[in-house]
């Protein structure tokens, strides 16, 4: 019997082809209602960045005398799984039941999941030591946030590199002048040479449709930081000494090669989330990218990006114990299985439709794209049950983020499908979660084309 199991809620909107999804987002509101009706413990959590960075979050958990306080552990753990990957740290404050903090750092240390999440937060983000502390207080709080693009004069170059495709675009005085998509398949690649080789073409390309080169901006999905590669997905392919040694390293390569001039790469969710900021015009924007996986950026109410990691692929949006599995990390239930081409490939099988044998994500998603475009309604099923997880998902995420709008966008959405994977997360918010106020928009094509490429241009300044 899985511990939570009072808790998981099934959703008054079921997904037509997932009827076992449990969303996080109902239990953990459900959890929260019962520890207050039982009389709260109030568990204080703080994540420590390595710059100093320090931020906090609380939750209730249930008395020890409860009948479903076995339910505690997992409650808490999911919730420290997503603000890591949310937020970031390779240092967890837990200031709380001293059996839950030290089953937390048992969990850190022993378990697949655990030892993933602290080897990726630890030696290769930040570059320290993982561990789970037990004080009797929580550090200050400290958040950073600093300005983010916007910046349009000059001979730019944007790009973005995905899993599937490249892109780059040439940009005047912010007009795009050029813009260029490439496929490509860096995953499978062992050699950082392949990958040096590869972007300096697209940024070639675009450079001869400029009178010269101003700045170069770009992103990417993966951790970065000081334009450092610390975790890229693209680069799985690389033995971990040859990164070490050549990928970490591998844009400062790039800046070089163009004479050292201003040239800033970022998470391809930030720049997601700058895009839609600059395109509406609002700030406290989210923005969700469905491609190969799933990318997320934050704009905060004042307009600007914090520290936060926002590795939403990471965090947990369903909590049925028996929900697909991660391809990387092995845990159950998180982003990328519901909010990318994973997803896509996942449903393509329970919705009757068939492809091609070795067929790739990429022609599987055209494939639906094609279906749903003469009108086939297992295809239309496949969008339904996407934007009912982003309906439940965006629930969840608006407990961690202080968002007013949504952003929506990647390969996923194109076509017809975008449109229902929108309309049925509204249906959502606005039928279960009729509190939160929170609006979804979708780029237009043009934006589709080129927004992310002139947000990433806009980086740098000159």
């Amino acid at each position: 019997m899985n511990p939570m199991d009072s808790f998981l809620i099934a959703p008054k909107i079921t997904p037509p082809l997932d009827p076992t999804f449990r969303p996080a987002a109902l239990a953990t509101r459900a959890f929260a209602k019962a520890a207050q009706s039982a009389g709260a413990v109030p568990v204080q959590i703080a994540l420590e960045q390595g710059d100093g960075s320090v931020t906090h979050f609380h939750t209730d958990i249930l008395p020890a005398s409860h009948k479903d306080a076995a339910a505690n552990f997992t409650h808490v753990e999911r919730l420290v799984k997503f603000l890591l990957w949310a937020r970031g740290g390779h240092r967890v404050h837990f200031v709380g039941p001293t059996e839950i903090g030290k089953r937390l750092q048992e969990y850190f240390k022993t378990t697949a999941t655990g030892k993933f999440d602290a080897n990726i937060m630890g030696e290769r983000i930040y570059e320290k030591p993982f561990e789970v502390v037990l004080p009797t207080s929580l550090p200050p709080e400290q958040s950073r946030t600093t300005a983010l693009g916007r910046h349009t004069g000059g001979n730019r170059i944007g790009f973005d590199l995905g899993a599937s495709d490249r892109k780059a675009a040439a940009v005047i005085d912010g007009k795009v002048v050029f813009s260029e998509e490439l496929l490509w398949n860096p995953v499978q690649q062992t050699d950082p040479e392949w990958h040096f080789n590869q972007i300096m073409d697209s940024l070639k390309r675009a450079a001869k449709h400029l009178p010269r080169v101003d700045a170069i901006g770009g992103s990417s999905a993966g951790v970065y930081v000081n334009n450092r590669v610390m975790v890229a997905s693209l680069f799985r392919g690389v033995p971990t000494d040859v990164f070490n040694a050549q990928v970490k390293d591998l844009f400062l390569r790039i800046k070089k090669a163009w004479n050292n001039i201003p040239f800033e790469i970022v998470n391809d969710g930030e720049v997601t989330a700058l895009a839609g900021s600059m395109s509406l015009n609002e700030n406290a924007v989210l923005g969700v990218a469905m491609g190969s996986s799933e990318a997320a950026g934050f704009v905060t109410p004042e307009g600007r990006i914090t520290t936060w990691l926002n590795e939403l692929a990471f965090a947990p949006v369903d909590y049925n114990p028996n929900a697909p599995a991660d391809e990387w990390s092995g845990d159950r239930g998180v982003g990328a299985q519901y909010f990318s081409q994973q997803c896509v490939g996942r449903l393509i099988p329970v919705a009757g439709i068939e492809t091609e044998p070795g067929a790739d994500l990429p022609a599987k998603l055209k494939h639906v794209q094609a279906l749903m475009d003469k009108g086939d309604e297992r295809a239309r099923k496949i969008y339904e049950t996407i934007g009912i997880y982003l309906g439940y998902g965006t629930a969840h995420y608006a407990s961690f983020y202080t968002c007013k709008h949504v952003l929506v966008l990647g390969r996923v959405t194109s076509g017809p499908g975008g449109t229902i994977i929108v309309e049925n997360a509204r249906r959502v918010l606005r039928e279960e979660f009729p509190d939160l106020n929170i609006e979804f928009h979708v780029p237009d094509e043009k934006e589709k084309r080129h927004g992310q490429a002139m947000a990433a241009a806009s980086l740098p300044t000159v």
